[in-house]
């Protein structure tokens, strides 16, 4: 059997069997006009559409892509009721802040997440970047999405049988610098806030970062400017492969190794694991690849900070 073929069957077991079947809830993350977002310019005045396509990549094989988004949502996969831990997940697909891997970095992960007894909550955030967004930069607008999706879960975190002490963050990629950007922003709103969601803690309590970028500077052993460790930062996770790089797209392994030294000496909870293969975009798949085995370490990982006991949820 090839490796695409083993990975492919592997995402349809997963899609299968995710939220025991059931549609997922699809939830507007503002309740009016997207603040701090100028929009995507169309053809002919108009404003662009949000698109899915396929994209045939040359790590993974084919996979869908959403891009135009202009209004963030929530997407929430629940797990089978009798397995549910109260743990959930935001995920934030990757996609270099230009489009998100939705079925291999948001559906896909769902489903692992859910086999584990989880809610994984996929976050569609504002992609591409916007007119004025300076290159080779994080742009803002996604990071006013996530921490108003972190408020908004824990908000709602009774009706969807979410213990809202235990929700945390993973991304990939550029999602995987929108997580640990969350993690370490919570003391103060990147906007004004509108309503009552916004007066909950946009906190996350764990963040998981896979293969992710904009962590450590461009020219130095430092992590990356803007980026700050307070105190209070929740424990992170981060996976890496060694022979990541930016020359296939992806993102030098030595991002995670200078943010896992910097998470170290602030002293804050922090596991590190990177595979001297691998590449970029491994998502969860289980396939021949060696970080096909982080998502099983990612769950001792969870089981060490008891967050996949049953929980007495509020």
């Amino acid at each position: 059997m090839s490796r695409f073929t083993f990975a492919v069957l592997f995402a349809g077991l997963f899609t299968f069997s995710s939220a025991s079947g059931a549609e997922p809830l699809v939830v507007e993350l503002w309740p009016g006009k997207v603040p701090g977002d100028v929009g995507i310019p169309g053809r002919e005045g108009n404003p662009a559409q949000e698109t899915s396509r396929i994209h045939n990549s040359p790590l993974v094989g084919p996979t869908r892509l959403i891009t135009n988004v202009t209004r963030p949502t929530l997407t929430i996969y629940q797990p089978p009721q009798d397995k549910n831990t109260g743990t959930a997940m935001i995920i934030c697909p990757g996609g270099g802040y230009w489009d998100l891997y939705w079925e291999l970095e948001g559906e896909e992960v769902a489903a692992w997440l859910n086999s584990a007894g989880m809610t994984g909550i996929i976050l569609k955030y504002r992609v591409p970047r916007r007119p004025g967004d300076v290159k080779g930069e994080p742009p803002l607008g996604p990071l006013l999405d996530a921490q108003r999706a972190v408020s908004l879960v824990r908000s709602r975190a009774a009706e969807w049988g979410i213990d809202p002490k235990r929700i945390g963050m993973v991304g990939f990629s550029a999602g995987g610098h929108l997580a640990f950007a969350t993690a370490t922003n919570f003391e103060k709103r990147t906007y004004e806030p509108i309503d009552a969601i916004d007066e909950v803690s946009c906190r996350p309590d764990f963040a998981i970062g896979c293969y992710s970028g904009y962590l450590k500077a461009k020219d130095k052993d430092e992590i990356w400017p803007g980026l700050r460790i307070p105190a209070g930062t929740p424990p992170i996770l981060l996976a890496h492969a060694n022979d990541d790089s930016p020359k296939v797209g992806g993102s030098d392994a030595e991002n995670s190794a200078i943010m896992y030294l910097a998470l170290k000496r602030a002293g804050i909870p922090v596991e590190l694991h990177i595979y001297a293969s691998g590449n970029h975009d491994f998502g969860v798949r289980q396939n021949e690849k060696l970080p096909s085995s982080w998502p099983q370490l990612c769950i001792n990982w969870l089981r060490s900070l008891d967050l996949l006991k049953p929980s007495a949820r509020e």
